[in-house]
This record gives structure tokens, C-alpha cells and sequence, in this order.
């Protein structure tokens, strides 16, 4: 077995082959990043029958090699940066660097079995992700519209418009002043070109959801039979977490979403307190949740809400018990539709071969 770490760069390429056995440089090549040279690395890499890649920054500037080797049937795994740093904090070099000694560091930490993490092949949980990301930035920039639109038209009408403002509301709005000042004539011709931006994000919102709603079918999710789950919210769930089975508990997933509360223990004192750590989306998701399950009457989620604060737990306490909960419901949804899917995923993958 051959361990190939790869540094890699914008521009440029660099692989070192280490034996895990002796931990020494068998040889380094670099590349430029095409996929001319991708071929010229893996007839480079041939030699050793027996190999595993091991990708610096894989989520990053490695993202496409690695997805590149992942597609040619090798077998890749993900170094952090930081991985690498402390094997050459710990080697006798000297804390020396380059991108040959990036690249055996590399290997380094894949032949410790440490920090390295396997390299999957995208599947529809990576494209429900980029549609996540992709209606984050569709809503700042209509929020943004709409705000400038308030300006625009409490500068147009006296006390401006209500804050629930749409685009249909703000043209009707439109019809009534007739501004006489070349001023106010720009700043209606600006009101209409808002207007036409809201209208056009509104679209493609709505566009954005439908795409989601088709992955997840395809997906085979059951996260849209929770209460107060919709095609958005399950979306970014799924998204976010990749492959469920990769946190070996609840507990672990819970940690990952901030949602489990950090112990402080001193002496005899020992108390609990919210995590700001953890993927800060997935929180706002498991809160969203949260907070339609409370106000449906009935809910499984407003049953527990109400039980905690008969408990003696304040509104916001119970609210972070709920959010604990709901974590834990996410996650051994996910497993068992993994698990469902799993044998159908693998036929797809032997048809694609």
C-alpha cells in the first residue's frame, strides 16, 4: 500500500508518494490543475497498484481533484490544513516548507489513521446543499431590495408604505405620486426597478423550492413527515449533514448542531450552558422547527414544550430541551432513510459503472 498526499494549490499541483511502513518519500511530481494533468498524475500514480490518496483540504482548493480521483474509482481521503502543520511541527526538519513536504505531511496524517476523513462521491444531499446556499443569498438580496424600496418610497410618499411590503403592494403604491422634480422623477424610476428585482428574486425563490422538492423525492427522505418540516427546512438539513451515519450517535450530531448544552464543571460546581459552537445553519433549522411545533396545538413538540415548563423550566429553557430533541428525531430519521436507500443507491452506482 502506497499513500499519495497531494498539496494543493490554485495554479499548481503537488503529490509525494510515502510508504507507511517506514514512513519515507518514494517520489513527488506536480502538476498544473487541468485535467491534462490530473491524467499526467494518475499514470504517474500507476506504479503503485496499491494506493490511497490522501487530499489536503479536500472541501477546498482540493475539491475538484479529489472529486476528480473519487469518480475514477481511487480511493481518497481528506487532511485538514491543520493536520499537516503539527506533522511538521513534530518532524525533523525544522518546521521547514514546501509543497513536497506539504504533500508528505499529508500522507503523513492518512498513515496515522488521525484526522484523515474518507472522500464520497457527490450525491443529492451535496446539490440539496448548493440550493440551500444559493436561496441564502437569493433572500439577503431580496431583503436588501425590499429595504431600499422602504427608503425610496417614505422619501416618495409621506409616512411611506407597511412594513409587509411585496411587489404587487409597492406597484399599486406607484400609481399615486407624480413626482415634478427630476429628483423625484430617479427616484420612481428606481422605486420601478426595485419592484422588477423583488418580482424576479420571488421567482426564483419559487423556482428554488421546487428544485428542492424534487431532490428530496429522489432523495427519499421522510424529514417532510416531521411536523413543521417543509421542503426548505428539509433541504438544509440534509444538506448540512452529508451522510447521517458519519456521527456514530445522536449525541454527536446534537454536538455538531450546537444544539447540546456545554457542561462547566469546577470543583463541586457543575452546570450547563447554550453552545455557540456547531453549524449554525442546522441550529436555526432545529429552531425554526422548534418554534412552529410550539404553536401547534396538540403536537407531539407542544406536549413536550408544555411538560418541560410544568417541570419548572423557563420558556427558553424548554425551548432548547425541544431543540435537543428534535436533533436527536433528525438524526435517527436520517439513519433509517440511509439505510432504506442504501441498496438502491449502490444499483444506481453499478448501472453508472
Amino acid at each position: 500500500m502506497m499513500l499519495i498526499g497531494v498539496d494543493p494549490h490554485k495554479s499548481t499541483h503537488t503529490a509525494t508518494a510515502v510508504a507507511p511502513a517506514t514512513n519515507s518519500d518514494r517520489g513527488s511530481i506536480r502538476i498544473d490543475a487541468s485535467f491534462r494533468g490530473y491524467r499526467k498524475l494518475l499514470a504517474w500514480a500507476v506504479q503503485w497498484p496499491e494506493r490511497t490518496w490522501a487530499v489536503e483540504n479536500a472541501e477546498g482548493l482540493g475539491h475538484h481533484l479529489a472529486g476528480w480521483l473519487v469518480s475514477k474509482g481511487e480511493v481518497v481521503v481528506d487532511v485538514a490544513p491543520a493536520a499537516t502543520a503539527r506533522i511538521r511541527q513534530l518532524s525533523r526538519g525544522g518546521r521547514r516548507k514546501n509543497d513536497r513536504i506539504d504533500a508528505a505531511a499529508a500522507a503523513s496524517v492518512a498513515a496515522m489513521h488521525g484526522d484523515a476523513r474518507p472522500v464520497h462521491a457527490e450525491t443529492t444531499a451535496d446539490s440539496l446543499a448548493l440550493l440551500d446556499e444559493r436561496r441564502k443569498t437569493l433572500s439577503e438580496n431580496r431583503t436588501r431590495s425590499v429595504n431600499q424600496l422602504h427608503a425610496l418610497l417614505r422619501e416618495l410618499l409621506p409616512g411611506g408604505v407597511p412594513t409587509d411590503l411585496t411587489a404587487a403592494k409597492a406597484s399599486t403604491v406607484l400609481r399615486g405620486p407624480r413626482p415634478s422634480t427630476g429628483t423625484g422623477k430617479v427616484r420612481k424610476s428606481l422605486v420601478k426597478d426595485l419592484i422588477a428585482d423583488i418580482k424576479r428574486y420571488d421567482a426564483q425563490l419559487i423556482d428554488n423550492t421546487a428544485a428542492m422538492s424534487e431532490l428530496l423525492d429522489v432523495h427519499g427522505t421522510t424529514l417532510r413527515e416531521i411536523p413543521g418540516v417543509g421542503p426548505v427546512l428539509a433541504a438544509r438539513i440534509v444538506g448540512r449533514t452529508g451522510r447521517a451515519s458519519r456521527f456514530p450517535t445522536a449525541a454527536a450530531y446534537a454536538n455538531y448542531t450546537g444544539a447540546a448544552p456545554v457542561e462547566i464543571a469546577s470543583g463541586d460546581s457543575t452546570r450547563h450552558r447554550l453552545s455557540r459552537y456547531g453549524d449554525r445553519e442546522l441550529n436555526s433549522a432545529l429552531h425554526t422547527i422548534a418554534m412552529i411545533q410550539i404553536r401547534m396545538r396538540g403536537s407531539a413538540g407542544r406536549a413536550y414544550y408544555d411538560k418541560k415548563i410544568a417541570e419548572g423550566k423557563t420558556p427558553k429553557e424548554a425551548k432548547r430541551c425541544l431543540k435537543r430533541r428534535l436533533a436527536d428525531l433528525c438524526w435517527r430519521t436520517m439513519i433509517r432513510d440511509e439505510r432504506r436507500t442504501k441498496p438502491v443507491e449502490l444499483a444506481r452506482q453499478a448501472e453508472a459503472a
